[in-house]
């Protein structure tokens, strides 16, 4: 042993380890590990994390014991295994008795006491992981920033380190033998092969001292039901974008996953992983190759996500106050919708729609089968400028699980699914695309017109049916992709040409605009006041790297992701009532295409799918079980707003001003009912659809009292029209 090297007494490391385990105190004075044993003993959970937060926080602890368990963590691991084994205690409640597992060890220790085996023997000893029923993980300390994988070098073998990165690749769940017990033919006795490393030599002749004496080669045959497997699974982690260096390409690192990490991760989650990285020496031909070069992986410990899934949010004690607080807020809508992405200037009636497609609405199944999706998909269409690729990304910030790609840069087998060749199976396998990886959220997919025609025809079917059919290399399957797609893209001649009819500009095939919920045309037009707003706005934020006062403190994206995880739990219905409104409403929009020369948009029963879903969504917003007729206008506004600048062009035109413009609305809406009264409200409703605001409202109402053309209601503002 090197001078001045310290030896290490395991027997006294063991025995603080059996300290710890026994006397460490929770945060409410309970004891924490104790407890956790007794679980185990339960049947209740199958694993031990050692924190080494609460290693830290132990009295008799020092910081060389937590040094050593940090560099030599595989060793650690084995001592707190040995105390965990002295330590179980007896089960206090009755579990479903493991018949393989059970009966085999109650036989075990019964031929042992029997001496039935031989002590002596090493190879006859049962070892102490065939008795075990969990397995011991040591989690890094939670606040120690978690390393890049360009950061973990040769220096760092053997010790528990924590990385971030993305999941690209997850290996299917297999058995991996870690205890290989044989029988002999001749002598019957039990021999155990302890398995360390992936691949293994069987025993083939009885190492026992009764076969040596009697020079009898005794014929080893395993038996698979006495061994010990444990859960496998490979995962390949990569650099997260923001770490890679300029011009270099993300690096790659293998992850192994034992027992009860597995399934705990899937392609495209970002997670911070905590485990020991340990060398791999290569095999076979491969090693004749490589020489004394080892490649490398990652024994997990520990895995957290990033951004957790909606249904797997938990909220804790302060966020539960907090949503309940702005639940009561009855403004939420607007608040929740500025948060998103302040620095970018107006918009508001865009954002409310990313608000909804966050927030979406239920899918229903029924009774035979079929599926009606409940995430909307939302096109963003405009001019150069209007901040589409920025709305995008932060709409895939916020979202839990999303992927952003672009239209030149993706192929349709890169939006939809791949076959590859495993290379660790050798066997064909598909590998997820973009659509798949955003399973239960967000593909955004920035220049969509600039993608060629035959990929885009791939994003069909998952945007209706939300499953992505794959018939190559012999595999015929369907993946799941019950993604949101939000889409932005640029007119067919770059901008916006009013010369040109709407289905000229926007060039996109009907099949494909009609699954779209929402498409919003954002022209950018050359505004006096609006501009000089839009120019102090950018100059603001671009001095102070935040936006300007919205009159309320803007929410964080984790308060907001805490928030739309619990509006999501809600499952509103359309209420009877409702249902012939709703009606109506759909009839009269086909009417008025019908009317138009050049129609804004395609108009199909799924357009009513849509309204539904929109309604849905703001029921959602206010925790509500039933849709109100609010929500429903609300809806119907938005589908209006989309194309509100379209419309402001058709008046010009036309040479109607405002006023004269929602004259005419509401005389025509008299005509269709056949009454010589419009209530208020309903008023109101009809003109902000047309994007008109109250205060036109109340102005054409006074102007066209003045002239006798109608009166008003003095306390309900109810309009009665007088017969010339």
């Amino acid at each position: 042993m090197a001078a001045g090297t310290k030896t290490v007494d395991y027997a006294a490391e063991r025995a603080l380890a059996k300290d710890f385990l026994t006397n460490f105190a929770g945060p409410h004075g309970e004891p924490k590990y104790q407890n956790i044993l007794q679980d185990i003993a339960n049947r209740k959970i199958r694993a031990v994390q050692i924190e080494l937060d609460d290693l830290f926080h132990y009295k008799d602890v020092d910081e060389e014991f937590l040094q050593r368990v940090t560099e030599n963590t595989k060793r650690y691991i084995g001592i707190f295994a040995e105390a965990v084994d002295e330590l179980m205690p007896e089960p206090t409640e009755a579990f479903a008795v493991d018949e393989d597992r059970d009966i085999l060890m109650t036989q075990r220790v019964d031929e042992g006491a029997d001496g039935g085996a031989d002590g002596n023997d090493p190879l006859q000893r049962m070892p102490p992981e065939i008795k075990r029923f969990f397995e011991v993980y040591i989690k890094a300390f939670s606040k120690v920033t978690p390393l890049t994988l360009r950061q973990v070098k040769a220096s760092h073998i053997g010790q528990l380190v924590k990385i971030s990165g993305i999941v690209t690749r997850c290996s299917d769940v297999k058995p991996l033998m870690q205890v290989a017990v044989y029988t002999c033919e001749e002598c019957g006795f039990e021999i155990y092969q302890e398995v360390t490393a992936r691949v293994f030599m069987p025993l083939f002749e009885c190492p026992s001292q009764r076969c040596k004496l009697n020079k009898a080669k005794g014929n080893l045959i395993l038996q698979l039901r006495a061994s010990k497997f444990l859960k496998f699974q490979e995962v390949k982690l990569q650099e997260l974008a923001e770490h890679v260096p300029k011009g270099h390409i993300p690096r790659s690192l293998t992850a192994h996953l034992r027992g009860e990490l597995t399934r705990k991760v899937a392609p495209g989650d970002v997670v911070e992983m905590s485990g020991v990285f340990l060398p791999m020496p290569y095999f076979g031909f491969r090693a004749m190759r490589a020489g004394l070069v080892a490649d490398t992986y990652l024994e997990a410990m520990s895995i957290t996500h990033f951004k957790k899934k909606y249904e797997e949010y938990e909220l804790k004690g302060d966020e539960q106050e907090q949503i309940d607080r702005l639940a009561e807020d009855g403004d939420i809508y607007n608040k929740l919708s500025k948060s998103l992405a302040p620095e970018i200037f107006g918009h508001e009636d865009v954002k409310k729609a990313l608000l909804l497609l966050l927030v979406g609405a239920p899918h229903r199944k029924l009774g035979d089968g079929m599926k009606i999706r409940g995430d909307l998909h939302i096109c963003l269409m405009g001019d150069p400028g209007v901040a589409k690729s920025q709305l995008l990304k932060h709409i895939i910030n916020v979202a839990p699980r999303g992927v952003y790609t672009t239209g030149r840069g993706s192929s349709g087998v890169g939006l939809t699914a791949a076959v590859q060749k495993d290379p660790v199976t050798n066997e064909f396998v598909l590998e997820g695309g973009a659509l798949v990886l955003a399973d239960m959220g967000i593909c955004a997919i920035d220049e969509f017109d600039k993608m060629e025609e035959s990929d885009r025809t791939a994003i069909h079917e998952v945007m209706e049916q939300q499953t992505v059919s794959i018939a190559k290399a012999g595999i015929t399957t369907s993946l799941n992709a019950r993604t949101a797609v939000l889409a932005a893209a640029n007119p067919a001649w770059g901008r916006y040409d009013m010369r040109r009819t709407p289905a000229e500009n926007i060039n996109l095939p009907p099949a494909l605009l009609s699954r779209f919920d929402l498409l919003w045309l954002i022209l950018d037009r050359a505004d006096m006041e609006n501009d000089l707003e839009m120019a102090r706005h950018v100059v603001h934020v671009h001095q102070n790297l935040e936006s300007p006062a919205l009159g309320f403190t803007a929410l964080e994206p984790s308060v907001l992701r805490a928030y739309i995880s619990a509006a999501r739990r809600v499952t509103p219905s359309v209420p009877r009532d409702l249902e012939e409104y709703i009606a109506t409403a759909y009839s009269s929009i086909r009417q008025e295409e019908a009317k138009s020369n050049a129609p804004h948009s395609y108009t199909t029963i799924r357009t009513l799918l849509s309204i539904v879903r929109i309604s849905i969504a703001l029921a959602r917003l206010r925790f509500s079980e039933t849709v109100a007729q609010s929500d429903v206008d609300e809806a119907l506004r938005l589908m209006q707003m989309s194309k509100y600048s379209l419309y402001s062009d058709d008046r010009q035109r036309s040479g109607l001003d405002a006023i004269s413009d929602i004259y005419s609305i509401l005389r025509d809406e008299a005509a269709r009912t056949s009454s010589m009264d419009v209530k208020y409200g309903h008023a109101l409703n009809l003109i902000s659809r047309k994007g008109y605001s109250e205060a036109q409202l109340k102005e054409c109402l006074e102007e066209y009292a003045s002239l006798n053309v109608w009166q008003i209601h003095p306390s309900t503002f109810d309009i009665h029209f007088i017969d010339a």
